[in-house]
């Protein structure tokens, strides 16, 4: 099989069988003179990826003739636990393999991405320059493969997940977060989602083409869509060039963008408690669905895992402090107080978490957060056993339902494996 490797089978899918496979002819072509392997595969928040399937295969046909380390692409995510390196990739990878990344403090800037670059990718909104930086590990250390695993799927932030990301936010720092981040919140969510090419993805190619190409990274890419019901490996994309990740966007944007034909009224979304512990990660249950959402439509978020707002202390008080408001109030944060500007990506957060008005957010979490938090940023309140005793999971199938008493509701239960909009939501902004 020539390289780059992109297989795609929509009809039966792919197998572990098949995967195996796949995987041995990567390493035939790209790995096995390595001598030092250094992997970057995603955290327990994409456990459904393939991504621990793939680096633990990996790991285990390499470990014999190479020194290999995996630094997981937490971005601002809280370290992996000892358990969740077991859930996600085995346990019998030694965990002292497993570095973790302080996205506040690990990373060596490369160069920048101009002011002028930036005004121009935010159609003027910005005017400051953004640092294109790594995690020292990639540029310090004598590598002689860097392969990065991961999903491509419909994101917030940059339009599809994954590629160059993976390592400038994955493995990035503290300025390329915050200014990427806050360049899709300026531009606009809704015009982004969903899309290959938007400004935030436009400024990590062109950071990564101009300082990191130098580097040994391969790309291994996974597409998931449903089969029977289930969810499925469709597609692997193994490269380093743009379309690579181009070709995998188009499986994604086919298996993962779910288009309606009417506004949903009432949407419940289900956030696993293994993989959604904040709103930093759980608002995935509105960034996925606000473009299905109707006017006045209710969005019920059942949290059972929920115990705070940010995935760092930091960020966390910052939430409780601003809270999920308009954009425009957001903005004048922004401007107003410094440690706000200083933390564009929890700005970011705060605009994409808001509804600006439109439909209403209730969350529903267990005991680790209280009904007084939940209010505070704006968001209103049910505990999971009160809402649970009305919309039981066991009655609810993924999409449309309609209940006993005749009331339809939407539901979803992971918000992170796509994008939910309305045609005409979606098609008017362009593709």
């Amino acid at each position: 099989m020539t390289y780059p490797i992109h297989r795609v089978d929509t009809e039966l899918t792919l197998s572990d069988d098949d995967l195996r496979a796949i995987l041995d002819d990567f390493i035939e072509q790209k790995a096995l003179k390595a001598k030092r392997i250094l992997i970057l595969p995603p955290d327990i928040t994409r456990f459904y990826s393939k991504a621990g399937f793939i680096t633990s295969y990996l790991y285990h046909q390499l470990k014999d003739r190479a020194e290999i380390f995996f630094l997981p692409a937490l971005g601002t995510h809280e370290p992996m636990s000892d358990s969740h390196i077991d859930t996600m990739f085995g346990t019998d990878i030694p965990k002292e393999l497993f570095l973790p990344h302080q996205w506040r403090t690990d990373v060596v800037k490369m160069g920048e991405i101009s002011s002028e670059r930036m005004a121009q990718l935010s159609e003027g909104k910005l005017d400051c320059t953004m640092e294109v930086a790594v995690n020292k590990l990639l540029v310090e250390e004598n590598w002689d493969l860097i392969v990065s695993v991961g999903q491509i799927v419909p994101h917030e932030v940059i339009g599809m997940a994954n590629y160059t990301k993976n390592v400038l936010i994955g493995v990035g720092g503290e300025d390329t977060i915050h200014k990427s981040h806050f360049l899709g919140a300026v531009y606009g969510m809704e015009r982004i989602m969903g899309r290959t090419s938007s400004p935030v993805r436009q400024a990590l190619n062109e950071g990564y083409d101009a300082y990191l190409r130098h580097l040994p990274i391969e790309f291994i890419l996974t597409v998931l869509g449903k089969k029977s019901g289930k969810l499925a490996l469709q597609g692997l994309f193994c490269g380093n060039d743009d379309n690579t990740y181009e070709q995998a966007c188009k499986l994604s944007q086919q298996l993962n963008l779910n288009l309606l034909d009417k506004p949903i009224k009432k949407a419940i979304v289900y956030l696993d408690p293994n993989e959604f512990k904040t709103t930093w990660l759980g608002n995935k249950a509105i960034y996925r669905t606000r473009m299905a959402m109707a006017d006045d439509g209710e969005l019920i978020v059942l949290a059972p895992g929920l115990n705070r707002f940010g995935e760092d202390s930091e960020i966390d008080k910052l939430i409780r402090e601003f809270g999920y408001k308009t954009t425009d109030e957001t903005l004048a944060a922004v401007q107003a107080n410094p440690t706000l500007a200083s933390n564009l990506s929890a700005a970011a957060h705060l605009i994409h978490g808001t509804t600006n008005n439109r439909f209403k957010v209730t969350y529903c979490p267990g005991d680790g957060v209280s009904r007084e938090e939940i209010e505070s940023v704006n968001y209103q309140y049910c505990h999971l056993d009160d809402m649970l005793k009305i919309y039981p999971l066991d009655s609810l199938e993924n999409g449309w339902n309609t209940l006993d008493n005749g009331e339809e509701v939407f539901y979803v239960s992971n918000p992170a494996l796509g994008l939910w909009a309305t045609k005409s939501s979606f098609l008017q902004r362009g593709k």
